[in-house]
């Protein structure tokens, strides 16, 4: 038999459009017999479908066989299968039943290859018996390799879909567990131990928290030491529980992922007051924006304590320092400036002219001279204990620009 091609082979994706509808009546009695070919080579060449052709798994390759000779030879015929919602994207799915198996695309694009190679060997056989000239066993050998790529494509697919899922699933329940340990107040230890769980992050025995301020927490959280665990806050802020920050080389490892970026580091606790050393970070972070820590790219709050305590209220503190210094109102901006400059030098060193004068870059006759401006001002509250502590809080005030 020699079938009467309808048209000319084609150079494009689908050359199997070009193949007479007769190939597909003649092939589709030996279908059984390349699916079960295709499946015992497949089983037998690549590992990962060695095992039994038991439920889910062995019904997944025979349908996917099946389903891909059938579909092929539908689609010579111009008719392609008429699909249901449910099956509709068999390929895909087996791409995205890789990802749920653990294995890697390879074993599947293998199969693929194995597939192709058999399919190939048995409908050429077919085709032979069947008396096709050399033009349609050769257009037939393009189709059958052809339709194989794009099966291989649609499966390669659903298996980045099936990856996205489950990146996205598992970063949302990061996102759930880093809540819950931070939350206030804090949740019970169960419910955390059940979301880690669900995470599948291993909690630490200790760790820190650590506050920086980005448009997106990937870039500094791919980068943090292993084990971190990384969200988003509010406010753009994004917060990593770090855990055992005083190993050998963590630090730098931090300072590394940030990239020049200037983040607030908590307290080391148990992850039972992850809480707590995340409250301290974003309080001292908020510090960072108003300048406190100079240049440092990772600021402790064990070593700003003091800061938080003092300037842990902004608007209190505000109203104390308006208070307290309310007898510099009436000089001019760079009066104020100069005077203030010289109270916090006086109150540091305890009244040491000497100390204040090597400090300021001044002559000691000037901070004499501005020591006597000051005690017109502020009279005898220079001598009271009690006044100077809250002059010692003021001066320490950010102050807005004159």
């Amino acid at each position: 038999m020699t079938p009467t091609q309808t048209s000319s082979p084609v150079a494009d994706q689908r050359p199997w459009r070009a193949l007479p509808p007769a190939v597909a009546a003649v092939l589709r009695d030996f279908v059984p017999q390349t699916a079960d070919e295709i499946i015992d080579a497949i089983r037998e060449e690549v590992p990962a479908y060695s095992r039994p052709l038991e439920g889910a798994f062995g019904e997944g390759i025979r349908t996917g066989v099946e389903r891909a000779l059938m579909d092929f030879l539908d689609e010579i015929e111009g008719r392609p299968r008429e699909r249901d919602g449910s099956s509709r994207d068999i390929y895909r799915a087996l791409g995205r039943g890789e990802v749920r198996e653990g294995r890697s695309m390879e074993a599947l694009l293998a199969a693929y290859r194995v597939g192709a190679r058999v399919a190939w060997r048995e409908t050429a056989a077919a085709g032979r018996r069947a008396g096709f000239d050399a033009d349609t066993l050769a257009l037939l050998a393009e189709a059958v390799f052809a339709y194989i790529d794009e099966l291989s494509a649609r499966s390669a697919q659903g298996f980045a879909d099936e990856q996205l899922a489950v990146a996205g699933e598992a970063a949302r329940r990061r996102r759930v567990l880093l809540a819950l340990l931070v939350q206030t107040p804090p949740v019970e230890p169960a419910a955390i131990r059940s979301a880690a769980a669900e995470a599948a992050w291993e909690l630490p025995s200790k760790l820190a928290a650590l506050v920086w301020r980005a448009e997106s927490e990937q870039p500094v959280a791919r980068r943090l030491p292993l084990g971190s665990l990384a969200a988003p806050l509010e406010e753009r802020l994004v917060c990593a529980l770090v855990p055992d920050v005083d190993a050998p080389g963590r630090r730098a490892e931090i300072e590394g992922a940030l990239s020049r970026r200037r983040a607030a580091l908590g307290p080391t606790v148990s992850w039972h007051d992850a809480w707590l050393s995340a409250q301290r970070a974003r309080s001292l972070h908020r510090l960072l924006v108003q300048g406190l820590g100079g240049d440092e790219p990772v600021v402790e709050s064990e070593r700003h304590l003091a800061d938080l305590i003092v300037r842990g209220d902004a608007e209190l503190l505000e109203e104390l320092a308006g208070g307290v210094l309310s007898p510099l109102e009436e000089r001019t901006a760079a009066s104020r400036e100069r005077l203030l400059e010289t109270l916090a030098a006086w109150l540091d060193h305890q009244g040491s002219v000497p100390r204040v004068a090597e400090e300021l870059h001044i002559h000691p006759q000037t901070v004499r001279y501005r020591l006597g401006q000051l005690r017109g001002l502020f009279g005898d509250r220079l001598d009271d204990p009690a006044a100077r502590f809250e002059l010692s809080l003021a001066v320490r005030a950010p102050r807005s620009a004159p």
